[in-house]
């Protein structure tokens, strides 16, 4: 019996000429076996590198073909090129292959688009059959309580089959995280492969797909030993990062404080990964300043209007929560009215909120349309005082008032704003609709190349684009640059307190 092994490029034509001639040796001879092995141009030569260097022989074309022996105990026996394999088909059996080069080529372009098919449809059989990794880091915060739950029935995640859910946070007890572990497997998700929790960095982001990072404020902390904590954090996460995580993996950044320089130094150590697969997150922002509109413009949701059993389903959740949290909570449903809201700048320093694409739906004014009808806010707000003088200071002040009632952070809003940005990066989001996102400046607006800026975007299919057509009045591009001094003057205060880390 005969076992032969024919490898080579997908497009090569002599590779073609040689499969079709070896269907026809095993489809007439009964001890004539052959094994193709047809693979993309781009991986051949390292493959045969290999081949070659593990057999000891010598061959440096496409394709190559050998006799296994392993059925007497040997290693193959190469038996080389297309020209060999022809000779010895001649010699042997007395075929030969009269395909002329028009039909090589068009066979060698069928295998290549083929060969293509089938490594796509492998991946994606490997993607169907491994589960997908996510790190929360600084797992005790509340907003990873409300997060938790809405990653798995939000349908952001409805496309994949198991996730495995990761929760680090180095400043707790182990006891504490076991705790929050047990919760999550208490509530039975059919997605949640397994949940694991982590108080030290040794493994941390291993095989990580997504990364949610909810790093925050100490109590009592002064901004040095803040802004030190942060650098000396964020510069680890990232080398971390770097080392084991998976190079196609999404970063959102979340929180209160210098998230556009965590975003920033995450960034600069994480060298081979492309810099627009993390974003610092600007959607809660939006929240509450869609939050203030709605409630200036008395506008409702559709939720709320068609629904009559989600006001009654909050008022039963909340019902043991003060009336503070209650109304903010209700709050959420009624922002979904107005749409397009920009912020820009610094998210948890000087920002700036724009409305000169916001529209507003089913504004019960003198103008009315159908369903899907809007309106420019700017035309719909009369107050100009209070959109002068109260807006953007009601707006930066929302999550301190809600701290101050709650003694906690804005956990629900926080969770609600993770979800809306994930929902739109990571599905197959095709809507024209403008986000506010923290990313990598490539130069937009006059914004200095590789400053991490929150700026509009839209998505698609995956990906963000920052939206060209905003006007940049002059008083608008005054206050982008003072947020891009800001954000500058934090990444020479970074820089200083990494040069004073590495001296000591």
């Amino acid at each position: 019996m005969a076992n032969f092994v024919l490898a080579g490029k997908a497009d090569c034509p002599y590779y073609a000429k040689a499969e079709l001639l070896a269907d026809l040796l095993q489809s007439i001879l009964p001890d004539f076996h052959i094994h193709k092995i047809c693979m993309l141009p781009s991986a051949w030569e390292s493959w045969l590198e290999d081949t070659c260097s593990s057999n000891g022989w010598n061959h440096e074309s496409s394709p190559v073909v050998w006799r296994e022996l392993t059925g007497r105990g040997g290693k193959g026996m190469l038996l080389g090129g297309f020209s060999d394999f022809l000779e010895y088909v001649q010699g042997y059996h007395g075929i030969t292959s009269d395909m002329d080069t028009e039909q090589m080529l068009n066979v060698a372009a069928e295998n290549l688009q083929a060969t293509e098919l089938r490594l796509q449809d492998e991946e994606q059989r490997r993607k169907l059959h491994r589960s997908f990794h996510i790190w929360i880091s600084s797992a005790l915060n509340p907003i990873c309580y409300h997060l938790v739950p809405s990653l798995f029935t939000s349908g952001t995640f409805s496309t994949v089959p198991s996730i495995s859910l990761h929760l680090l946070d180095i400043d707790a007890t182990e006891d504490s995280l076991l705790a929050l572990k047990m919760e999550v497997e208490d509530m039975a998700l059919p997605q949640l492969h397994q949940v694991s929790v982590h108080s030290d960095l040794n493994q941390a982001f291993q095989s990580a797909d997504l990364i949610v990072l909810l790093d925050d404020r100490e109590p009592d902390e002064d901004p040095e030993q803040r802004l030190s904590r942060v650098v000396e954090r964020f510069d680890r996460y990232g080398r971390l990062i770097e080392d084991n995580a998976r190079k196609d993996l999404r970063v959102l950044v979340a929180g209160d404080v210098s998230i556009n320089l965590k975003c920033g130094l995450l960034i600069e150590n994480v060298p081979s990964v492309d810099p627009r697969r993390f974003v610092a997150m600007a959607t809660q922002l939006e929240g509450e300043a869609r939050t203030q509109l709605a409630m200036q413009l008395s506008v409702k949701s559709q939720g709320l209007n068609n629904s009559s059993s989600i006001h009654s389903n909050l008022h039963f959740i909340f019902k043991g929560f003060n009336s503070s949290l209650y109304f903010m909570t209700k709050n959420i449903f009624l922002t979904s009215d107005i749409t397009d809201v920009i912020v820009w700048g610094n998210i948890s320093g000087h920002f700036h909120i724009d409305l000169q694409r916001a529209k507003v739906y089913r504004y019960k004014g003198a103008i009315r349309g159908p369903e899907g009808f809007s309106q420019n806010v700017l035309e719909i707000v009369y107050n100009r005082k209070w959109l002068k003088n109260e807006f953007q200071s009601l707006v930066s002040s929302r999550r301190s008032a809600i701290s101050l009632k709650t003694n906690r952070t804005a956990a629900i809003s926080a969770s609600r704003g993770i979800i809306t940005a994930l929902d739109a990066w990571i599905n197959d989001y095709s809507s024209p609709q403008v986000f506010s996102l923290g990313v990598v400046s490539m130069g937009h607006f006059g914004i200095p190349a590789g400053l991490v800026f929150c700026v509009p975007v839209t998505f698609q299919k995956g990906e963000w684009s920052v939206c060209s057509d905003v006007i940049i009045t002059e008083k608008l591009q005054r206050k982008l640059e003072a947020a891009v001094n800001e954000i500058k003057a934090e990444k020479t205060t970074a820089a200083g307190i990494r040069m004073k880390t590495s001296v000591a």
